[in-house]
């Protein structure tokens, strides 16, 4: 009977755990809009939640490569003043769509996100918990999908949750570039370290030039060149101006101070 008691019990807990999910992945409605972007050639999507329309900070925008996927739309079609259109994405997160009437070179709507749970079970499985409608939204613009993200985990990388792995997606810090700074030697970054490196552009071959000038800088002092410009040529010029000793930190103090100009 106890036996019993506990299996329906779990039962019970299961149920209530679906409820919640399927709470959590509600379709989200709002106000949409895309218009030509500043970089030439491409599209701005920008969404208002109906609460806040017009208010600043307080909406979505995707452009750019989070847009290649999008169909239904085009350049030329934002020249038609009066067409009727529907812009759409389809993703593993799930499907989008902004449906409107263009005035004035921009196709205003209405937009539907309808999450995937089928998604958010395999996100579960591999221990990205806590997936939301919102969250999934930027998945599906931003390119992040299971395989992507089963990939990353396999590299080792400590500390990946569901909020960086945008962050590492957006800024390209796949598996091949991890495996280009680990071949340098380094212990496998975190996933904010790595994001830092990428960020600032760290990249292999500036590591190794740097090397060659007799240094061997951490993660996070790869992190300091990057941000203070510490470029090969600029240490060889420190070095033939005659300052000694340069060690990484001396070389940013030169930076800060200005003592190079």
């Amino acid at each position: 009977m106890n036996r019993l008691k506990q299996i329906a019990s779990f039962a019970v807990l299961l149920t209530a755990a679906a409820a919640l999910q399927a709470e959590s992945l509600e379709p989200l409605r709002a106000h949409c809009t895309i218009a030509p972007s500043e970089h030439a050639g491409r599209l701005n999507l920008r969404i208002e939640d109906g609460d806040c329309r017009g208010a600043d900070h307080c909406d979505s925008n995707f452009s750019n490569d989070s847009l290649d996927r999008l169909s239904g739309v085009t350049l030329a079609d934002l020249a038609n003043d009066g067409a009727h259109l529907t812009a759409s994405l389809t993703a593993e997160a799930g499907s989008f769509t902004c449906t409107g009437t263009v005035h004035e070179g921009v196709l205003e709507g209405d937009s539907l996100f309808t999450p995937d749970a089928g998604f958010v079970a395999r996100m579960d499985q591999m221990g990205f918990t806590g997936l939301e409608s919102e969250k999934l939204m930027a998945y599906a613009f931003i390119g992040v999908d299971s395989a992507w993200a089963r990939s990353m985990q396999q590299t080792g990388i400590q500390g990946l949750n569901i909020d960086n792995l945008l962050a590492l997606r957006i800024f390209k810090a796949d598996p091949d570039y991890i495996h280009g700074i680990t071949a340098l030697g380094y212990e496998m970054p975190t996933a904010d370290q790595l994001i830092g490196l990428k960020v600032q552009g760290v990249n292999a071959e500036e590591v190794r030039e740097i090397r060659a000038l007799g240094y061997q800088p951490t993660l996070d002092e790869l992190v300091q060149i990057r941000i203070f410009k510490i470029t090969p040529d600029f240490i060889r010029r420190m070095q033939a101006r005659g300052f000694k000793n340069l060690t990484i930190a001396k070389l940013v103090q030169i930076r800060i101070f200005k003592l190079a100009d």
